[in-house]
């Protein structure tokens, strides 16, 4: 027996995936994360009998529905589910998916557009932030074409602008949630920051590294991510994430200076593999680290100033330029607010069929 769950597939930012309404979804934890491992065909490790692609860029899924908090017109649940496992974990957020949540809401009639753009004021459930979006909607509909690029999707898009607000301790409640810019594990300095999302940095140096390896240079060194593996885990205590093996939070960046004119080189680790370009959270968190005197990042990158400024982080794929508001009036920097472009577009609409009833 085959059941339809109504979704659009989209792309966001450098990943895609379902995104689902609440309502079309089993409230009841176990099932939810059941039905989404059928949706994505988890068990086998090519997800063949899903929609998934066989990779964590391509395994995810996003639920939104409409918000009942002050100020708030939606909130969406970000969803990473395992390939060829049986793991949906909802500990972290995804800012390249979430550049899709603002036209599917749209779309899916939960937001009125405006005209030329329309902005929402997005919740995020996995972070307990919110996130300003704002979509290009000539004529109260929602475009995707545009002459936006960005690296790591082929062609042009429509540019949809992503401001995270009072993204501080996104998952530890604070910016520096060891309370030290730079901490040293299993003989490496290294650098705790949560911004967005919780990241460890380290300079790849440190660990033998150019920082300016391919991903396929990266994930072939086996012993460098159990070594890197060693130091999360601890960083992951000490931040209050408590045990971190079998998850994703905290991810681990590697550090380098800029080889193309940017700010920073930084090869993103998923933490099993190395990201095929740069997750936005990660991205945003590591502008922030820039901007926090004394850390791994801000030791490493080429930032002239600490306040208002652009940092462009260099990855496997290219470039993804952020831009921080940074308060030094303080004894501490002050993130306020930080910022991306990213471009999504509509892929498929319809229904999702999974085996048996959800």
């Amino acid at each position: 027996m085959l059941t339809g769950i109504p979704c659009l597939l989209m792309r966001g930012g450098t990943s895609k995936g379902p995104f689902f309404l609440e309502s079309d979804l089993p409230e009841d934890p176990a099932r939810l994360q059941r039905t989404l491992l059928a949706v994505m065909g988890s068990e086998h490790v090519r997800q063949i009998d899903g929609i998934g692609g066989g990779d964590s860029l391509t395994s995810k899924a996003v639920i939104v529905s409409p918000s009942v908090r002050p100020g708030v017109d939606v909130e969406y649940l970000f969803a990473q589910v395992a390939v060829g496992g049986d793991t949906v974990d909802i500990a972290p957020n995804c800012g390249n998916m979430l550049a899709a949540v603002g036209p599917f809401a749209i779309e899916r009639g939960l937001v009125t557009a405006s005209s030329p753009t329309t902005t929402l004021r997005v919740f995020n459930r996995n972070t307990g932030k919110e996130v300003e979006v704002i979509v290009q909607t000539p004529g109260g509909n929602v475009v995707y074409d545009g002459e936006t690029a960005i690296d790591g999707v082929p062609g042009r898009g429509a540019p949809i602008v992503l401001n995270f607000i009072d993204a501080a301790g996104a998952k530890t409640g604070m910016l520096l949630p060891t309370s030290r810019a730079l901490d040293v594990i299993n003989g490496v300095e290294v650098s705790c920051v949560d911004f967005a999302s919780p990241l460890v940095f380290i300079a790849a140096r440190d660990l033998g590294k150019t920082g300016q390896e391919s991903k396929a240079e990266l994930d072939g060194d086996r012993a460098l991510f159990e070594r890197v593996e060693a130091i999360r885990c601890e960083a992951s205590e000490r931040m209050g994430l408590g045990h971190a093996a079998g998850k994703v939070l905290p991810k681990v960046a590697l550090l380098a200076p800029p080889a193309r004119g940017g700010t920073i080189t930084s090869r993103y680790l998923t933490p099993w593999t190395c990201h095929a370009a740069h997750a936005v959270t990660g991205a945003l968190c590591l502008a922030a680290a820039c901007c926090v005197d004394g850390t791994v990042a801000a030791n490493i990158a080429r930032l002239p100033r600490r306040d208002t400024p652009t940092v462009i982080v260099e990855h496997p794929a290219g470039r993804l330029e952020t831009r921080v508001q940074v308060d030094n009036s303080g004894s501490e920097p002050l993130i306020r607010s930080a910022g991306v472009v990213r471009t999504a577009r509509l892929l498929l609409a319809g229904q999702v069929f999974v085996t048996g009833l959800i």
